[in-house]
């Protein structure tokens, strides 16, 4: 089951695009603002990587969230670590917010927690190295920098600014609607949403794909492995999983923007298998009698990921002889449809860019980018995604973060926030 919150009005909120011949005096302040405070952010985001905050580290994901709650308090955001009410094992989230009347109502997301364990920083020239360099240590760290600097100028007066770093991104907690209450009771009071995940070149993202995972449980006739094929034994489970695997590369693979991917599997006369690993037994001479398979579904719709879902159960249902086959899926994250609301977002962005003198800003392809948080909240919100830092290798041990591209983006991000707070 994939979920989005919802509240009384969903109506789009359209944003008119202002031509800045040059700009504002109070806009020159912000610029100046970021530069002075630019060298402080390889410091931060080396203090921020060697914290090991992988999902399953709650003391980790907690003191990432004490660092970044104590950076927020100083620049008069009122924060709170809201513990996750979902009763499988996850920690909770930070949540600030500054309160004022003027202009939009912005909610700003981040998350705490990373796929690896951290603690591994090291520099080469501007490349920052470490788990979580991009995704997405720098890109709180962006939201923060923003924040400093307009905060500096005198521009952060009066805003309704709601930051919002879940603890749990990237393995989400169960049951989904408790996990995310925190974020969908920030949802209902903003009027758009900017996520930080990494900035891809000169583009912003307006649409994501959605992810589900899913998991296959096959059984087969078990004995002595010189029985294989005959009508006692039957094919085994190994070959019955295989047949599966080869037919959802076969036709699934065909849907545009979709990916499929196995990423565990375990076989043998006894097996055993989690998110993260498994266990097996057997000989060579033994039938194996069962295998698992574990793996995540990436689709750019809701009407994909329905024709998805049907085509896996229909393949999986067809089984080798003596051999049956159970697929099971799992709560995921929507897909962000691409809107006129964000794309209305994604010209004031691209506006804000031409005026620093970046030049174009353009929407990134959605197919090729993964899930995240901002789609349990657009729609119904306006939003954008990607505007975090530049890098790499996410998900892998060389991942890595573009210290030299900071200035630039945190300028685009403050300003951007600027004007729609006006």
């Amino acid at each position: 089951m994939l979920l989005r919150f919802c509240f009384g009005s969903t109506a789009l909120i359209a944003f008119a695009v202002s031509s800045f011949a040059a700009l504002t005096p109070a806009e020159e302040s912000i610029v100046a603002a970021v530069n002075a405070q630019s060298a402080t952010f390889a410091r931060d985001l080396e203090q921020a990587v060697q914290i090991d905050s992988a999902t399953e580290n709650f003391a980790g994901v907690r003191k990432m969230a004490d660092v970044f709650n104590a950076q927020l308090t100083a620049l008069g955001l009122v924060t709170q670590f809201v513990e996750s009410p979902a009763p499988r094992g996850r920690t909770g989230h930070l949540v600030a917010e500054h309160r004022g009347t003027r202009g939009k109502r912005l909610l700003l997301i981040g998350h705490l927690d990373t796929v690896l364990p951290g603690g591994n920083y090291r520099r080469d020239g501007d490349k920052a190295l470490g788990s979580g360099s991009s995704d997405i240590k720098g890109g709180n760290l962006i939201i923060l920098a923003a924040l400093r600097a307009l905060h500096t100028a005198g521009a952060l007066a009066n805003t309704q600014i709601i930051v919002v770093m879940t603890g749990d991104e990237e393995a989400v907690g169960r049951p989904v609607e408790m996990a995310r209450q925190a974020l969908f009771e920030a949802a209902r009071r903003s009027d758009l949403a900017l996520a930080f995940e990494g900035a891809i070149g000169q583009t912003a993202t307006v649409a994501r794909r959605g992810s589900m995972s899913w998991e296959i449980d096959v059984q087969g006739a078990t004995g002595h492995s010189s029985g294989i094929f005959s009508t006692a034994m039957g094919a085994g489970s190994i070959y019955e999983a295989s047949r599966i695997l080869q037919e959802f590369y076969t036709e699934l693979r065909a849907l545009d923007g979709l990916t499929l991917n196995p990423a565990l599997i375990v076989g043998g006369t006894e097996t055993a298998l989690d998110r993260t690993g498994g266990t097996t037994a057997g000989k060579t001479n033994i039938t194996a009698q069962s295998t698992r398979i574990r793996g995540d579904l990436r689709t750019v719709s809701a009407a994909q990921l329905a024709s998805a879902m049907e085509k896996m159960t229909a393949i999986v249902a067809k089984n080798l002889p003596r051999t049956s086959a159970k697929i099971t899926f799992s709560e995921g994250y929507p897909a962000m449809p691409d809107s006129p609301a964000n794309r209305a977002l994604l010209a004031q962005l691209d506006q804000a860019s031409r005026d620093l003198g970046f030049g174009e800003i353009t929407a990134y392809d959605p197919r090729s980018r993964g899930a995240g948080d901002i789609a349990f909240v657009s729609p119904p919100l306006p939003a954008l995604d990607g505007l975090g830092i530049r890098g790499g290798g996410a998900h892998a041990p060389n991942e890595w973060a573009d210290l030299a591209t900071v200035p630039e983006l945190v300028q685009r991000t403050a300003l951007l926030i600027y004007r729609l707070t006006r």
